[in-house]
């Protein structure tokens, strides 16, 4: 019986009161009996928690009652027990870390392609403007090796701070194609996608959501294995529920 609703989200937005918001946070989560990690920075918030579906829903009514978070998307999966050990607020300098202050995806967001719009391209194997398609992974290579969309760039990086110059050796392998960078829930392929676009190339797209809101609306539909995830479930398959992971990536951390 799966009881355990676990939430991935983030939002890109302008926070200045980290402090305070910290301590609430905390305090809400504890008085909840949630468990998992909630990031805080100048640039927006990064939160992964699980526990029982009230205690969800009354720290999210709490969250998204501050108009900052009021239309914050939420990602739903389940688990039979907590995949967290204790619950953590941290105030960072980046929610994901880039070491690029440039990039600031909360001045304005990258194109996103829906889901199903992707799948629907993945089938053509062009875009609706007939320029080829390819799936850019901006993952850490442990992750890319639990699965990814078939036919994928990986340029198995270890760290989302080498992505940048990865793009700036590979820039021009990408010119007159549409490139739809893809993460596990979105938050770095909006970084991602705003990068590749300052570094000229053209026609580039973040998968809206990630892998997570891609198997929530199309089963997985051109993805190959399962999704790592940063907590003890270690990988979701395409139906979101836990999947056993590799021996390769058992054991990696964030």
């Amino acid at each position: 019986m799966s009881s355990v609703v676990n939430i991935a989200a983030y939002k890109f937005v302008p926070l200045q009161d980290l402090p305070v918001l910290r301590a609430e946070a905390l305090a809400r989560a504890g008085a909840a009996d949630l468990k998992g990690t909630v990031l805080l920075a100048e640039e927006g918030i990064n939160l992964f928690l699980a526990g029982s579906a009230s205690g969800i829903q009354t720290w999210l009514q709490w969250l998204q009652s501050d108009s900052r978070f009021a239309d914050l998307e939420v990602k739903f999966s389940h688990s039979a027990n907590v995949p967290f050990r204790k619950m953590l607020v941290k105030i960072k300098r980046e929610i994901i870390r880039m070491n690029h202050p440039a990039i600031q995806p909360r001045a304005g967001r990258a194109p996103a392609v829906a889901p199903t719009t992707l799948a629907r391209w993945l089938d053509q194997g062009v875009d609706d403007e007939g320029r080829p398609v390819v799936m850019l992974d901006t993952r850490n290579a442990f992750e890319v090796d639990e699965g990814t969309f078939d036919g994928a760039i990986d340029w198995r990086i270890d760290r989302f701070t080498q992505f940048p110059d990865a793009v700036q050796a590979n820039r021009d392998s990408l010119l007159g194609k549409t490139v739809v960078s893809f993460c596990t829930g979105g938050i770095r392929c909006e970084k991602a996608a705003l990068y590749m676009a300052e570094a000229g190339v053209e026609h580039v797209y973040q998968l809206d959501g990630g892998i997570l809101k891609y198997f929530e609306d199309t089963g997985g539909k051109g993805f190959r294995g399962n999704c790592f995830v940063f907590d003890e479930r270690i990988a979701l398959d395409p139906e979101l529920a836990p999947a056993p992971a590799s021996d390769d990536s058992a054991g990696q951390g964030q």
